[in-house]
């Protein structure tokens, strides 16, 4: 699904224009990246939590040389859905 099918559907079921739902859509998706830049977590309940975790530095290997390479660490973007959510996915046959 694609933020437009998204755009499309919350279209459908709210009777607003596509156009309004397209700018809350968007300004939705900015607002929860500005707030993960600044490093704060966002919890959506029933939904899940949206989290900055932190990846420790570690040895690598050049597959080409085979040479140790340092890797710094870095903090990654990670989603942790919600028990309800969870729940509600599998008991869907996929």
């Amino acid at each position: 699904m694609t933020k437009a099918d998204l755009v499309e559907r919350v279209t459908e079921k709210t009777g607003l224009t596509r156009t309004d739902v397209a700018v809350v859509v968007d300004g939705l998706l900015e607002t929860i990246k500005s707030a993960m830049e600044e490093g704060n977590n966002i919890e959506l309940r029933g939904f899940g939590t949206f989290k900055i975790k932190t990846r420790k530095a570690r040895k690598a290997r050049n597959p080409r040389t085979g040479e140790e390479v340092p890797v710094p660490d870095r903090k990654v973007p990670v989603f942790k859905p919600s028990n309800e959510f969870k729940n509600l996915i599998t008991k869907q046959p996929l």
